[in-house]
């Protein structure tokens, strides 16, 4: 036994596997308990030293278990993991001497964890090989064995690429893993590539090859394809089921047989899901095998989507049943009425045509039901629906009544709870916030934000309270509700860095102070740092979040003060300000001073519009601390003052800065002013908040929606300045950035202060973001700021044009928001803003993409809202929209001047 750890300290792995085999059953126990001992000491070595025996202390420690359970605990553990070559090998041979029902046992084991690696595989594919048991088929060994033929295809003993359809048919267990690809959870990422589009050498068709051989049933990946594609998932993965089905060429039975299926796919699957299913349908009609309720049933699913290829196919195969069976009629004619509601002007057109084309003379009750839905048509059809309805079914007073503009309920501000006043409560709460990090803003939006930084700032807040009345009861309950933890086991890093903070690492950095773990001369030495060192605006608001971090957790172990000042009255994170100078008078009762950090984080915080009578009381203190507060109060300024900009310029000016990257693209971005009063009278972890700063477009690596709901209760009253600060973060989420860079969007219309140019220009650039959910942020941040009644139309949709204009904004992207914004009822808002927007787009020489389906939601929106108060982008009021009467006037019969004449239309009636 000695030698073996003398072994393993060394780190001589290779060694290992022969000193274990010496062992007896005793033996290999007691070693264990050694070999236990010294990992848990090697945790506390620095990682150069700990690597060094990673890979010896693992291999022992297989080796050394009796027991399948704890031998596959003890492979998984992730503190014995090396970026080298796996020790795994070695390990074999040290388990050589084990039963066969043993290691088939282990293999099981392992292969239930979320071990998914080629070498993973590989080893536990050999403990199969000597146990002589089935192989595993868990998701994680399914993804370890995909990327284990996909390592080999490109490793081949001759140095050349090896046909993926010979690995497969060589492999011995292909039968079994490979039919298990269609059911894991998600496809494994290497399954779904392949090098060019054309390629036949891809896993759909080797997996054709291998159901033609025989090594597969045919039958049973068909329908699993059949059972994958109903269910839905990722878009890759989708894609590929749909190319194995495709591939396997499914027999005419097989269709039939999959009836409910082919419907699914087609209302609710992907376009290019839908639309196969929709070719299947179409063959089944063909053959008579797709009754006409069957039909109508899809159709009505079919006609409510987006895709406008979908719905032209579907009103193609519902005219040609009609013209072979105009008995149909009755049933499916209502059904082609559906498309009216949609958004595309030539689709409501070939819907209205085919029922002219197929409405019977003599239904009455038919032709009353079919005008009535025609009455949703625009002015534009009004014309056919009169000529085939008469003047009944083309009465505007079919939709008629006032308008009512609908947008959100306005945002009501809610009072944060008390603090925890004992200790099992405040523990309850420390232990819930250290033990899940992902609390802290893991869903982006207002929500996540304001319940993320309450629970913060109320547990901060009772930890110095509680402190202060019962230290060590708080700090033996804290031991005893964080045992057994990594936070307890491991402690913290010691000066974490602004860059990367978050709340949960400064409550993380409190606790540690209160249970020992961070020494007082380490507190005192992170009090004295400048944590405001950073270039960007991240790093300088977590830096005000570290220097409150580290004030709070020498207030916790001195017992100074009875509370924080800064904890916020709010959700947004504002302070009312009477509430302030009520804690500052208790400062002034018990003469305390109060911490720099958390008196300036106050300062930030407060409420200073209508509050001149706290004004007037923070005077009367006759403290230095209540005569900053008025002062601040009265003063009423922003933070950092944003400049702003000329919207026709292309000439860099004093706030408005344009700027190449070097792919040649202009970067439309706010500079702010700087501020004297916060670089002279607050902490330096402050200052850069006050500095003048020019914006820079450039990535910094340290922003995203799971670390950040601090950043908006930080400055609660500043959002405009918040707004121009963080502006680079929507720039790069409006091109190629991350998923979630507006997360922020929606809780900054909650934020005081102005709402100018920097918040207009941030909810131009989220309306064009490249994600969806993005773009989904953004809609909610108008409505809400449209509903607070501090929504500028006019300014946001010049904003839109500058940022298109300078390629900035996909059309196409911005098309798709506003729709979103006009289908919950803003209709008046959304053409206010588009009617700025649309005359620098409709002034190209050559029509941008999208531009169709921005003036289709523009027109939709007068029709639906009316035009009245509305302001005109014309010139001098000649034209309503600069550019739309000669757009509507071109030749013609594009999306584009369909739509322009449809919203011309509007306007001039």
């Amino acid at each position: 036994m000695t030698d073996l750890l003398t072994a393993v300290r060394a780190g001589a792995h290779r060694e290992v596997p022969a000193l274990v085999l010496r062992l007896d059953r005793a033996g290999r126990r007691a070693a264990l308990a050694e070999l236990k001992e010294l990992r848990k000491e090697a945790r506390g070595w620095d990682w150069q030293r700990q690597d060094k025996i990673r890979k010896a202390l693992q291999v022992a420690g297989a080796g050394c278990h009796t027991g399948a359970a704890g031998c596959a605990t003890w492979i998984g553990g992730r503190d014995l993991r090396s970026w080298s070559r796996s020790p795994y090998p070695l390990i074999l041979v040290a388990l050589g001497d084990r039963d066969p029902a043993w290691l088939g046992d282990l293999a099981h084991r392992l292969a239930a964890k979320s071990l998914n690696s080629e070498a993973e595989y590989t080893f536990i594919s050999e403990l199969v090989r000597m146990a002589g048991c089935p192989i595993p088929t868990t998701d994680s060994l399914v993804e370890g064995w995909a990327e284990r033929i996909s390592t080999a295809r490109w490793h081949g003993r001759s140095g050349r690429r090896v046909p993926l359809v010979d690995l497969l048919r060589s492999d011995p267990h292909v039968a079994v893993l490979a039919p298990r690809l269609f059911e894991t959870r998600e496809l494994p990422p290497q399954v779904g590539w392949y090098d060019t589009p054309d390629s036949t050498d891809h896993w759909p068709a080797a997996l054709r090859v291998l159901a033609e051989e025989g090594v597969l049933d045919r039958s049973q990946l068909a329908e699993r394809c059949v059972t994958r594609l109903v269910r839905g998932g990722k878009t890759g993965d989708q894609r590929f089921f749909l190319t194995v089905l495709q591939q396997l060429s499914i027999t005419e039975d097989e269709e039939r047989a999959h009836l409910r299926d082919w419907t699914a796919m087609a209302a609710d699957g992907i376009s290019v899901v839908a639309s196969h299913a929709q070719d299947v349908l179409a063959r089944l009609d063909a053959r008579g095998e797709l009754s006409t309720a069957d039909l109508s049933e899809v159709s009505g699913s079919v006609l409510f989507r987006r895709e406008k290829k979908l719905v032209r196919s579907q009103l193609i195969l519902l005219g040609k049943v009609l013209s072979r069976d105009a008995s149909t009629a009755g049933e499916l004619l209502p059904v082609v009425a559906e498309a009216f509601g949609n958004e595309d002007v030539a689709l409501q057109e070939r819907a209205l045509k085919l029922i002219a084309r197929h409405l019977p003379a003599d239904d009455a009750p038919l032709r009353e039901e079919l005008s009535f839905a025609a009455a949703q048509l625009g002015p534009l059809h009004r014309e056919a629906v009169t000529a085939l309805f008469g003047a009944d079914g083309s009465s505007e007073d079919a939709l008629a009544g006032p308008y009512e503009e609908l947008l959100p309920p306005v945002p009501v501000l809610s009072r944060l709870d008390p603090a925890p006043g004992s200790v099992a409560e405040l523990v309850e709460e420390v232990a819930a916030q250290l033990k899940s990090r992902s609390w802290q803003g893991s869903t982006p939006g207002a929500l996540a934000a304001a319940s993320g930084i309450s629970a913060f700032e109320r547990t901060l807040d009772g930890l110095v309270r509680v402190a202060r009345a019962d230290r060590t009861g708080l700090a033996e309950a804290l031991e005893e509700a964080l045992a057994g933890t990594w936070f307890l086991e491991h402690g913290i890093d010691r000066q974490p860095e602004p860059a990367y903070l978050t709340t949960s690492d400064a409550l993380s950095l409190v606790v540690g102070s209160l249970l020992g773990r961070v020494s007082y001369q380490a507190v005192v030495e992170g009090k004295s740092r400048w944590t405001g060192t950073g270039t960007c605006a991240h790093t300088a608001l977590n830096g005000v979040l570290l220097a409150r971090a580290w004030e709070a957790a020498g207030d916790v172990v001195t017992d100074r003060i009875p509370f924080l000042l800064a904890t916020p009255t709010w959700h947004t994170g504002a302070l009312d300000a009477a509430e302030l100078v009520e804690r500052l008078r208790t400062y002034r009762r018990l003469d305390i001073a109060p911490g720099p950090a958390d008196f300036s984080q106050a300062l930030l915080r407060v409420r200073r519009s209508g509050a001149s009578a706290a004004a007037d009381a923070a005077s009367a203190l006759g403290t230095p601390h209540g005569d900053r507060l008025a002062a601040w109060i009265r003063a009423d300024e922003p933070v950092a003052p944003v400049l702003r900009h000329g919207l026709t310029s292309d000439r860099p000016s004093a706030g408005n800065w344009w700027q190449r990257s070097a792919s040649g693209v202009r970067q439309v971005l706010l500079a702010t002013r700087e501020r004297l009063v916060i670089q002279q009278e607050f902490p330096r972890s402050f200052h850069w908040l006050g500095r003048p700063h020019v914006p820079d477009a450039r990535s910094c690596y340290h922003w995203g929606a799971e670390q950040c709901p601090h950043w908006t209760a930080t400055l609660p009253e500043d959002g405009e300045t918040l707004a121009a600060w963080l502006m680079a973060d929507l720039l790069h989420t409006a091109d190629e950035g991350p998923r979630g860079g507006a997360w922020f969007l929606p809780p900054l219309m909650e934020t005081g202060g102005e709402a100018g140019v920097a918040v207009h220009l941030a909810l131009a650039y989220g309306l064009g973001a490249r994600h969806p959910e993005d773009r989904i942020s953004a809609v909610d941040a108008l409505l809400v700021l449209a509903a607070q009644g501090r929504l500028d139309p006019a300014l946001l949709g010049r904003e839109l044009g500058v940022l298109v204009d300078h390629d900035l904004v996909k059309v196409n992207r911005l098309a798709d928001a506003v729709r979103t914004a006009a289908a919950t009822g803003a209709y008046r808002t959304v053409l206010g803003v588009l009617t700025k927007a649309l005359p620098t787009l409709l002034a190209y020489e050559k029509a941008p993409r999208g531009i169709g389906d921005l003036l289709a939601v523009a027109a939709e929106c007068a029709e639906r809202g009316g035009t009245e108060g509305i302001e005109r982008g014309g010139t001098e009021g000649i034209e309503p929209i600069a550019g739309l009467a000669a757009t509507a006037g071109r030749k013609g019969s594009s999306q584009t001047v369909r739509q322009a004449a449809r919203l011309l239309k509007t306007f001039t009636g």
